[in-house]
C-alpha cells in the first residue's frame, strides 16, 4: 500500500502518481496534473474516481488524491515523464501516446509510463463526412486549432487531405487564448465558412460554452470530439468517450497501487465511438437533419 502513483492529464486529458506523503506512510498519495481547469472537467475526475473504486480505492479512505492544474499547457505530461523514471505515470490523451513521446509501443508500453489513448486526434475524416450530410459541395469547413498544441499542424495536414477527397476545402484558424476567439470568427465569417469542427484541446473544453454561444450566433453547425460540448448547446460531436477512458485509467492506477508495473500494462485503446446530437441546436440553427444522420446517432438531446 505504499506504492507510489502519479496522475497527469494531457491534451485530452492523462493521469499519473506521487510519492506518498510522509505524515501518511501507510496512504499511497496520487498526483493528479491536468492540462485543463478543474471545474471544465469535472466529470472526468468523477469517472477517474470510479475507476479507482473498481480497483478497491477510495479518495479519502485507502488513497489520497492531490490535484494539480498546468493552465492550458500541453507539455506537462512530458515534462512529468522527464522528471521521473521510477514513479509509475498514468496518463490520458486524445492524441497517439508513441507520435506524442510518451510511450515505446501501444502494447509494450516499456518504462514507468502506460494510460489510456481515446484517439480523438484519429477522427476528423469522419467528423467531416457528418459534417458534409448537411452541406453543398465545395463548401468551406472552419477549423479551430489552437497553436500551442503539438498535435495542432498534423491534424491541420490531416484534416485538409480528408476534406479534399471530400470535396470540401478547409480554413483553420488558430486560437491560443480565449481573447483570440472573436478574432478567430471574424475570419471564418470572411471566408463564408459553411461549418466548423473544433479540434481537442482542454483550452476549447474550457471554454466550450462561450464557443457554442458564438457558433449559435453565426449560424455555424460545428461538430466537436467530446459530447461535453453537445451538452453546452453544440450541435454534433463524434468520438470516444473521455469519462470512460478517465475511469480505465483510475483502474489501471488502482493496478499499479497494488503491485502491477506500467510495462506490462498495454495502453488502452477506444472500442467504441459514440455520435451525440443536439436535436434542439439544429433547430435554432434552422437545419432539417437527415433522417439516415439521426439514425446514426447514438444519443439524441432533445
Amino acid at each position: 500500500m505504499n506504492r507510489r502513483a502519479f496522475i497527469s492529464l494531457l491534451g485530452g486529458a492523462a493521469a499519473w502518481p506521487l510519492a506518498a506523503r510522509a505524515q501518511q506512510p501507510a496512504i499511497p498519495t496520487i498526483g493528479f496534473l491536468s492540462t485543463a481547469s478543474a471545474a471544465s472537467i469535472a466529470p472526468y475526475v468523477e469517472g477517474f474516481r470510479r475507476g479507482l473504486a473498481a480497483a478497491g480505492f477510495a479518495e479519502g479512505r485507502n488513497v489520497a488524491i492531490d490535484y494539480r492544474w498546468a493552465d492550458n499547457q500541453p507539455a506537462a505530461a512530458l515534462a512529468a515523464k522527464a522528471a521521473t523514471s521510477a514513479i509509475p505515470i498514468v496518463f490520458t490523451i486524445g492524441a497517439d501516446p508513441v507520435k506524442f513521446g510518451l510511450v515505446d509501443s501501444m502494447s509494450r508500453p516499456s518504462g514507468n509510463v502506460t494510460g489510456v489513448s481515446f484517439l480523438s486526434n484519429d477522427l476528423v475524416t469522419k467528423q467531416l463526412q457528418l459534417l458534409q450530410t448537411l452541406l453543398p459541395p465545395a463548401s468551406v469547413i472552419g477549423v479551430l486549432a489552437n497553436p500551442n498544441n503539438p498535435n495542432a499542424e498534423f491534424d491541420t495536414g490531416k484534416t485538409q487531405a480528408a476534406a479534399a477527397s471530400l470535396r470540401l476545402q478547409v480554413h483553420a484558424v488558430n486560437v491560443a487564448a480565449e481573447r483570440d476567439i472573436d478574432a478567430a470568427f471574424d475570419d471564418l465569417a470572411r471566408v463564408r465558412a459553411a461549418a466548423l469542427l473544433v479540434f481537442p484541446d482542454t483550452l476549447f473544453i474550457d471554454v466550450r460554452r462561450r464557443l457554442a454561444e458564438i457558433v449559435a450566433a453565426r449560424k455555424l453547425p460545428a461538430i466537436y470530439s467530446n459530447r461535453l460540448y453537445v451538452e453546452e448547446g453544440g450541435l454534433m460531436s463524434y468520438g470516444s468517450s473521455p469519462i470512460d477512458a478517465f475511469r480505465e485509467a483510475g483502474i489501471y492506477t488502482g493496478r499499479i497501487l497494488r503491485g502491477e508495473k506500467p510495462s506490462d500494462l498495454p495502453v488502452v485503446q477506444p472500442t467504441k465511438f459514440e455520435l451525440v446530437i443536439n436535436l434542439k441546436t439544429a433547430k435554432a440553427l434552422g437545419l432539417d437533419l437527415p433522417p439516415t444522420l439521426l439514425a446514426l446517432a447514438d444519443e439524441v438531446i432533445e
